[in-house]
């Protein structure tokens, strides 16, 4: 693994996070997968001191977590727990949509859909093997949430689950040609957007979630059983 760029205006913990999160997003570090300082050291050519810092940052966004007798981790899900987590999703994002047609500006619903036009350019999506979406603003369902308006609704989805949500999101849509489905999936829901349709925009964004929890529930679930 080569060593982090050093030519970047961020700290050096700044940029181990964000490739080390990449990494485990990416599924290139897999659930459950137990992580050694010096091994990861080695990987991303730093010392320990930024490395433990960029390892906390992860753990307190529940991408990592600390084992009694095993170490530090990446975190696992079970399949029941991650159905759940989906079931609540469909709900709590199904009303952001409606909120978010109701609240966003045109100026932000011109900017979410020139977003997915992005996101049709990456090589990955249009070959149909996987739907990479980086955080924050460039994640569609990110910007959705934010969109509702909703400081209790947006603290549940964004500070609670989003980040081990979206590794899971991520590792889910390399299977079964689901990324150019998500796409055209998302474009709908931004069409209900532009109509200010709000009912509309939740039954698509409900009925969106539905279809990836069904795509879980339909899978060999490989990536949880590797973590079990």
């Amino acid at each position: 693994m080569e060593a982090l760029p050093t030519d970047d205006s961020r700290t050096l913990a700044d940029r181990v996070f964000a490739r080390l999160q990449d990494d485990i997003v990416r599924g290139e570090l897999l659930p459950g997968t137990k992580l050694g300082e010096a091994e990861l050291a080695a990987r991303y050519g730093v010392s320990r001191g930024p490395l433990r810092e960029a390892i906390r940052r992860l753990e307190s966004r529940k991408l990592l977590e600390r084992v009694p007798h095993v170490g530090t981790r990446v975190v696992s899900l079970s399949l029941n727990d991650l159905i759940e987590i989906y079931h609540i999703r469909e709900a709590l994002e199904g009303m952001a949509a409606r909120l978010a047609a109701q609240h966003m500006s045109d100026a932000e619903i011109a900017s979410l859909v020139a977003l997915l036009g992005q996101h049709e350019q990456q090589q990955d999506l249009r070959e149909d093997v996987a739907y990479f979406q980086r955080e924050g603003d460039l994640d569609f369902h990110y910007r959705i949430i934010q969109g509702s308006h909703n400081h209790t609704l947006i603290d549940m989805l964004i500070g609670g689950i989003y980040h081990t949500v979206r590794m899971y999101r991520y590792q889910f849509s390399t299977v079964s040609n689901r990324p150019q489905k998500a796409l055209q999936e998302h474009r709908r829901i931004a069409e209900a957007l532009e109509a200010r349709d709000g009912e509309m925009a939740e039954i698509l964004m409900r009925r969106h979630i539905s279809r990836a929890r069904e795509n879980i529930e339909a899978s060999n679930s490989q990536t949880l059983e590797q973590s079990q």
